[in-house]
């Protein structure tokens, strides 16, 4: 007979989640290892009262919005290379919808995260209930089917034993390389405080193996083929090198054949900025020197990137007539993108294997394709030089040398969280990573709001290093809460918020497409009544000392320079403030090295829009489908 445990739902759900790992490489770890929490109605009875009776086994973290408790959630699973996840609980309602934009960051990005939100009565003993949406044609349907689209599993468990199957389906899919992202189970609120006797079986130690698939012999058999054909090939490193621990691989295959390193956000730092074949970004934030030989590569190897717009310039930027692509890729989806030959595998394994059959016959791309590229590396390098260069230490410092000062004091434990603004731009192009995972750049859904949460996340996974997440004022007003749970927690999280009075990188996208910067500008209305008056008399600095936060002022570069410094041995929460130029001034890095595709209007009477119109038509033109 089998024995069971009479718990409530939410109670053996927590201990069910306390027994789950992942392993991969031999290597075993906690695959949910903290659940956050905001409470309500929907989930205080149920969900909170479990999490105390399993207090010693699941730690809890309190959050100050539900989103950015699920950015931080992202966060962390990131910095755990995708093994490890958090859990988040909402209540029903307003909670749970608050949801839905961090669970669409993370299934955008394919990264692990647990939604446990809160749902209406399953037994409707009281129809509708506080919060509850009404939706006459279905009784089924509450607020949290906004997240199916958004999430790799959903379910809602209307019984006790349903969450038998679900619960191990959750697992399934957020262990899974492939399939992971946001998983959501919904759970009614009287379900959750229900109580059934469950099997003890179901409590026992699980753990999710996470493979690392090898590549099909006839597929690589063909990228082989493709590979010793080319004279310019160029390889394109995505977030897939990372998630699979490749860059030790990538190195040693890029220093073997000479074959040119070039990397999207998320891959950036697959090659530290010193090796040999490392080219920096590429795409419409990439580098002179890696867009160069994208227009005139004739194969393009990609290693776990999904080939989005602003990598391949809108369609724009793999011009040679005849070019050819090879994917690299552990979902098949993303491995036949632009009619590439596929080669689906692990990141690691495949470019091991690669790399084991073009060394049977030592390939090597011309002494002559490795000379042209280093010395167009060697003249970006200066170009970044020049961007960090502040001659006097008394003047107000752009936005790349803020980066320039961070760079001066960063070491390779040191890791920079970024995801919306100008920054990724300037930080794509300038900044040397100096190990695998340095830069944390959530650019998949590039969400405003996702710095600081996603910094204590990193924190959490890292706590020995220093996390430095880099924040303009648009997005710090997006979310700054969290500050609060890094003051709370103790977590020393550094900030450093660019003041620059606007929404400096829309309003430079505003005005190179007709948009003339209309309402990009954090101003005072002038007598005509448009937003061009004064920059807004705000203080930001004291909104996040009024949170808890130790923050340190800098209105120079010599300034600057000793706090982040100050920042950096710091043992609490720091936020470095400064002030740089206006947004419509911003930033000064090197402009676009490719386009990107934002649609103009076709009809204006005004004459920027018409220009616009006109040079908008000119990049169509060049704009190519790979058939």
């Amino acid at each position: 007979m089998t024995s069971t445990t009479r718990l409530t739902v939410a109670q053996a759900l927590v201990r069910f989640l306390t027994a789950q790992f992942t392993e991969r490489d031999g290597v075993r770890q906690r695959l949910i290892g903290a659940t956050w929490g905001i409470f309500g109605h929907g989930n205080v009875a149920g969900l909170g009262q479990a999490l105390i009776e399993y207090a010693d086994g699941m730690p809890y973290h309190q959050g100050r919005n539900e989103q950015s408790m699920v950015h931080a959630a992202v966060g962390f699973a990131r910095q755990s290379n995708r093994l490890a996840a958090h859990a988040v609980t909402t209540s029903i309602g307003p909670g749970a919808t608050n949801l839905v934009t961090g669970a669409a960051l993370a299934t955008v990005n394919h990264l692990p995260v647990l939604l446990l939100p809160g749902d209406t009565f399953a037994t409707r003993p009281a129809d509708p209930v506080l919060q509850q949406l009404e939706v006459p044609y279905a009784g089924d349907v509450s607020v949290n089917d906004c997240l199916r689209p958004v999430s790799r599993y959903f379910d809602r468990i209307t019984r006790p034993e349903a969450l038998i199957p679900a619960a191990l389906q959750a697992m399934r899919v957020l262990a899974d390389p492939v399939e992971t992202g946001a998983v959501t189970l919904a759970l009614p609120q009287d379900v959750q405080a229900e109580a059934y006797d469950w099997p003890d079986e179901f409590f026992a130690e699980r753990t999710w193996h996470v493979r690392r698939p090898a590549a099909d012999p006839a597929e690589l058999a063909a990228a082989v083929r493709a590979v010793r054909e080319a004279r310019r090939p160029l390889i394109v490193a995505g977030g897939g090198v990372h998630h699979s621990r490749a860059e030790a691989v990538l190195a040693e295959l890029a220093a073997a054949t000479g074959i040119p390193v070039a990397s999207t956000q998320a891959g950036k730092g697959s090659l530290n900025h010193d090796h040999p074949q490392d080219v920096g970004g590429i795409g419409h934030t990439g580098t002179a020197t890696a867009d160069e030989l994208a227009r005139l590569a004739d194969l393009v190897i990609g290693v776990g990137t999904r080939y989005t717009d602003f990598t391949t310039a809108s369609g724009t930027l793999f011009e040679r007539p005849g070019v050819r692509f090879l994917s690299l890729n552990i979902g098949a989806y993303d491995g036949h993108k632009l009619a590439g030959q596929p080669l689906i595998a692990d990141a690691r394994s495949g470019l091991a294997a690669l790399a084991a059959e073009l060394g049977r016959d030592a390939y090597r791309v011309t002494d002559s394709y490795i000379a042209e590229y280093r010395e167009d590396k060697e003249r970006w390098e200066q170009r970044v030089d020049a961007c960090y260069e502040a001659e006097e230490p008394d003047v107000r410092p752009t936005q790349p040398q803020v980066l320039g000062a961070l760079d001066e004091i960063a070491d390779a434990s040191d890791i920079l969280v970024n995801a919306a603004g100008s920054l990724p731009g300037d930080l794509h192009k300038l900044w040397r990573t100096r190990s695998r995972d340095q830069y944390h750049l959530e650019y998949g859904y590039s969400c405003m709001g996702y710095e600081i949460p996603a910094a204590i996340g990193v924190k959490l996974a890292a706590p020995d290093r220093p996390v430095w997440a880099l924040v303009g004022d648009g997005t710090y007003l997006m979310m700054p809460t969290e500050i609060v749970t890094a003051v709370q927690e103790g977590i020393a999280i550094k900030v450093v918020l660019i003041q620059n009075h606007g929404y400096a990188s829309i309003g430079g996208l505003s005005e190179s497409v007709g948009g003339e910067r209309f309402g990009t500008a954090y101003r005072q209305r002038a007598d005509d009544g448009s937003h061009t008056g004064a920059p807004l008399p705000v203080d930001l600095a004291a909104n996040a000392a009024s949170l808890g936060m130790r923050v340190l002022r800098a209105k120079t570069v010599g300034d600057l320079r000793e706090a982040l410094a100050a920042a950096r041995a710091a043992d609490t929460p720091t936020c470095v403030y400064v002030e740089t130029e206006t947004a419509d001034t911003v930033s000064g890095a090197p402009p676009a090295q490719a386009w990107w595709d934002v649609p103009v209007a076709a009809t204006a009477t005004r004459s920027s829009a018409v220009k616009a119109r006109e040079l908008y038509e000119r990049h169509v033109s060049t704009r190519r489908r790979h058939l």
